[in-house]
């Protein structure tokens, strides 16, 4: 049975709620990672550079899905809690729409250009190939990959949070299999890889497509619906903040690797690239915490229940404490182990992506903060808060530092460049939280 927004959470209820979610986002995370496992160990150093130069381009080309389904999330589960279901569904089926077209549009433009990208990345040789084939592959994809993107916080606003779970793990599963199968039996190398996250992608994406068009029980449908533009302007002001958070990381990534390429070379990238795979698993659990606990929130704040409100906000505090602590131990101790999995047959690069690995860990103590404080005010409805957090955590905060700290630090100073964003963006945070309290009441 699955659980409703209304009535009061307890921790274990809300750990309860949110948990597919947090499965659903570390799966989404470690089927991923198998792609680099994969190509670092069979294909090579070179291609294995390459994904890491052009991941971060697919992913701005997805962060269109993240907004509308951030986004559109809190306003559709802010309209069920008025009471209105049937205008829900209309604005649910009418942003879907919207999405398919634009990840069309942005699969051509994606396929058309993702060479010139992959130079001006500074790709060279080898590389310039590789990457250029690898993002035209998941281009193809691309459409696919935004409805995933929606679904994942649509299927929570349905309360149907275990149903996305189960559908990210056949995603997932997908491209776990494909991946030897496409790179070791078959002998495709990088374009096995490719082919593995693209056709996952589209499974995630093509399951809960049907679920919403065919199902009779669920209390979000897809079915007629009107150009409503006030509604897409407020679910993409709304969601603007999450897709100014993979926008950012994707063109600070760019920005390290940039970076990386002069100090350290080849090297440099693909020690980086071992390190943004686990970090997008340790951060995907407090994205999913987010994701589970936004719907929540909304609801309740469109049904004026303050007491719950204040409640949930307490209460997700301590949760992010909690976890940001326990990630942090987590996350030293795993360093070594997951560094051999990735590069154990390069010395120079091990050690490097070891040392690397233990100081970006400490970031793990503060950024879940910063992730639930940002999601926290858009299930509000508040889209400027919570794109400022974003903008300043993902983008600015993390630009100066990446540029300013190596000049002192040297390679260290690359790996210190996300505590320090992460430091100030909880100022920021903690300042919205306080100043916010009296207006949302919670």
């Amino acid at each position: 049975m699955e659980m409703k927004f209304s009535g009061h959470f307890s921790y274990g209820k809300l750990i309860r709620f949110t948990l597919p979610s947090v499965i659903m986002m570390i799966f989404t995370s470690i089927y991923g990672v198998v792609d680099g496992i994969f190509v670092s160990n069979f294909v090579g150093k070179t291609p294995f550079a390459a994904i890491n130069l052009i991941w971060p381009v697919a992913m701005i080309l997805g962060a269109v899905g993240f907004m509308i389904g951030t986004g559109g999330c809190a306003l559709v589960s802010k309209i069920m809690g008025e009471g209105d279901k049937e205008k829900a569904n209309e604005v649910f089926s009418m942003l879907i729409y919207v999405s398919m077209v634009i990840g069309i549009v942005l699969a051509i433009l994606g396929f058309i250009f993702m060479r010139p990208i992959a130079i001006l990345l500074g790709a060279e040789g080898d590389m310039v190939d590789d990457a250029a084939m690898y993002g035209r592959v998941l281009s193809v994809a691309l459409p696919f990959f935004l409805l995933q993107n929606e679904f994942q916080s649509f299927l929570v606003a349905a309360e149907k949070p275990k149903l996305g779970l189960l559908i990210t793990v056949a995603a997932g599963l997908t491209n776990i299999v494909l991946d030897p199968f496409l790179i070791i039996v078959l002998n495709k190398d990088l374009a096995g890889a490719a082919w593995a996250t693209a056709i996952s992608q589209m499974v995630g994406g093509f399951i809960p497509l049907m679920y919403f068009i065919l199902s009779k029980k669920s209390i979000l449908r897809l079915g007629k619906a009107s150009f409503d533009s006030g509604a897409l302007i407020k679910t993409c002001i709304n969601g603007s903040s999450e897709m100014m958070t993979n926008i950012s990381m994707s063109l600070v990534s760019m920005l390290y690797n940039f970076q990386l390429l002069k100090m350290a070379g080849e090297n440099g990238v693909a020690a980086y690239g071992v390190i943004m795979y686990v970090n997008f698993i340790f951060v995907a659990a407090f994205i999913g915490y987010s994701v589970g606990s936004a719907p929540i929130v909304s609801f309740n704040y469109g049904a004026g229940n303050t007491d719950e409100l204040k409640s949930l906000f307490k209460k997700s505090m301590t949760i992010i404490l909690v976890a940001g602590i326990l990630m942090t131990i987590l996350g030293f101790w795993l360093a070594s182990p997951l560094s051999h999995i990735f590069v154990g047959y390069d010395k120079d690069l091990l050690e490097m992506t070891k040392r690397g690995f233990y100081i970006y860990t400490l970031s793990f103590l503060i950024s879940g903060f910063n992730i639930y404080g940002s999601a926290f005010f858009t299930a509000l409805n508040d889209g400027l808060v919570s794109a400022i957090i974003s903008f300043l955590r993902t983008l600015l905060f993390q630009v100066v530092a990446v540029m300013v700290l190596p000049i002192f630090f040297e390679l260290d100073g690359i790996w210190y460049a996300v505590i320090m964003a992460e430091m100030l963006a909880l100022m920021v945070t903690v300042g919205f939280l306080i100043t916010k309290r009296r207006k949302y009441r919670y």
